[in-house]
């Protein structure tokens, strides 16, 4: 069965988009952004904002309509870092029975993002919305260095501390800069013959598990996960390397 966005009527197809354009604010301008809707193929198109940012740039909002349905039996989910989480007590109990001794972790912010919300709120012990961070975990060592933390020195702290995971949190995209820090996080540790040694995760409202992978994470997360989440992906893996290294 299709479904089509909603507005004020089942399947009208109704949308809003917003987005700026280099163009000073003008009568021409707000033409220029109204074809340019229509352009992506939209039907009708009324802009209902605009406003200048700058003296060269203007911020649109526009209502359009598409003929445009999707049908949700055939979409396949993104693919997750973690299946459902165990819970604050499970976990503690999982890595108790099953490794026997504390995880220790550690984390932080690299690169030149100085947005601890991130990071806190996965390892500090308050947390974020009711889910514990790492540093309540009973059974889990959880170290926060903060933020702008260069990727050399997180590097030098989990080898110091004997670290089995290392967290990397990453809040600031513009231009793909998370991309290129995290990129060198990944080769720094090739180069010294250490990306085995830990599970290497990140995290941020722009990661997915697919582009962590992609960029030689073991696992990513979004917007959404908690330390539940990523504690829960930490025990199993290194549960699951055990297993690889002593079958």
């Amino acid at each position: 069965m299709l479904v089509r966005p909603y507005g004020d009527t089942r399947d009208d197809g109704a949308v809003q988009l917003s987005f700026t354009l280099p163009l000073e604010d003008s009568a021409c301008a707000r033409e220029a952004a109204r074809q340019f809707v229509l352009k992506l193929g939209f039907e009708t198109c009324e802009l209902v904002h605009a406003a200048p940012v700058s003296d060269t740039h203007t911020f649109f909002v526009a209502y359009a309509r598409t003929r445009e349905g999707i049908d949700p039996d055939q979409v396949a989910p993104a693919e997750q870092a973690a299946d459902e989480a165990l819970t604050f007590e499970e976990i503690n109990t999982f890595i108790d029975s099953q490794i026997g001794r504390k995880l220790l972790v550690v984390g932080a912010c690299t690169g030149s993002d100085a947005h601890t919300v991130g990071i806190d709120a996965i390892l500090n012990m308050k947390g974020y919305k009711h889910h514990y961070g790492l540093e309540r975990y009973p059974m889990i060592d959880a170290h926060n260095l903060g933020a702008q933390v260069p990727n050399e020195k997180l590097i030098e702290h989990a080898v110091t501390v004997n670290a089995d995971a290392v967290l990397v949190s990453q809040v600031v995209t513009q231009k793909d800069a998370h991309v290129r820090n995290l990129t060198e996080l990944v080769e720094l540790l090739e180069a010294e013959g250490m990306r085995d040694r830990f599970i290497v995760i990140v995290g941020g409202p722009r990661i997915t598990h697919k582009l962590a992978l992609e960029l030689g994470f073991d696992a990513g997360f979004g917007k959404g996960t908690f330390a539940e989440h990523v504690a829960t992906f930490i025990a199993k893996r290194m549960v699951a390397r055990r297993r690889t290294h002593n079958p």
